[in-house]
């Protein structure tokens, strides 16, 4: 009994010296190091979990990191690995832990309005890379178009942001956000490319009710937005939409069956 209660006791004091040692680690402003620990140690330590979020942070939303000096961009890593609780143990799913971070977690006013956003669409361009699907590879025969059977690839991605994140950089930085919002569709071809075009609303539009359907017939789905837009003439808005599906289907962002 007392060997059973002797084990209990090392493995809290364990726990809760090694709690100790990770909140030092994260957050070394508001948590003590150990006091067993030598500070040189407890340092390189600091550097090795820090320099590691970072790096993955700074690798995959390049722009974000250049639009932000290096004191803003160190202290916004070092927020997020002070108080995101990540939910995964895998490096490659920190940054979509970092978004969650931005979206629930952030609170500075000293943000861009449109920080969200971008890092929203930079991680949309990593996660399309690494995506596991297949793009179509197969010449697509695209007479007769209008009656075929569509649908969009898992590789494609339709978008909507209130600032034009594409075009964001060290030489643009709104601070408002345009009448207009921006749509695009960020798609990999078959190079394994990850490229993005951007939409006109009524493009978008015509992409939403593809996907709120299995394999819709293209007809069908060009009528309803010719429907939905109560032009005078809605054969005109079927022409254009079947030229746009071809374009589409040219890039395998749109797949016949």
């Amino acid at each position: 009994m007392k060997n059973s209660t002797l084990n209990t006791d090392r493995r809290v004091d364990f726990n809760a010296r090694q709690r100790e040692f990770a909140a030092h680690i994260r957050d070394p402003e508001n948590n003590p190091a150990p006091a067993d620990v030598k500070e040189p140690r407890m340092a390189m330590y600091r550097e090795l979990f820090f320099n590691n979020i970072e790096g993955f942070l700074s690798g995959n939303f390049p722009v974000l990191r250049k639009i932000l000096n290096d004191t803003q961009w160190y202290a916004l890593a070092q927020d997020f690995f002070a108080k995101h609780s990540c939910k995964t143990p895998h490096f490659s799913q920190i940054p979509e832990e970092f978004l969650d971070y931005l979206q629930n977690e952030r609170d500075s006013q000293d943000d861009f309005p449109f920080t969200l956003e971008l890092a929203h669409y930079e991680w949309v361009e990593m996660a399309l890379s690494i995506a596991s699907e297949d793009v179509a590879t197969s010449a697509q025969e695209l007479d007769n178009l209008r009656n075929r059977n569509i649908a969009l690839s898992p590789l494609a991605w339709p978008l909507v942001y209130q600032y034009p994140v594409q075009k964001i950089g060290p030489a643009f930085l709104p601070l408002e956000a345009p009448e207009q919002a921006t749509f695009l569709i960020v798609y990999r071809n078959r190079e394994d490319d990850v490229n993005f075009i951007e939409i006109t609303p009524i493009t978008y539009r015509l992409l939403e009710i593809i996907q709120e359907h299995e394999y819709p017939l293209a007809e069908d789905c060009l009528k309803q937005v010719a429907d939905e837009s109560n032009h005078p003439d809605p054969e005109f808005i079927i022409a254009g939409g079947l030229q746009i599906l071809k374009e589409l289907a040219e890039k395998t962002i749109i797949t016949l069956s």
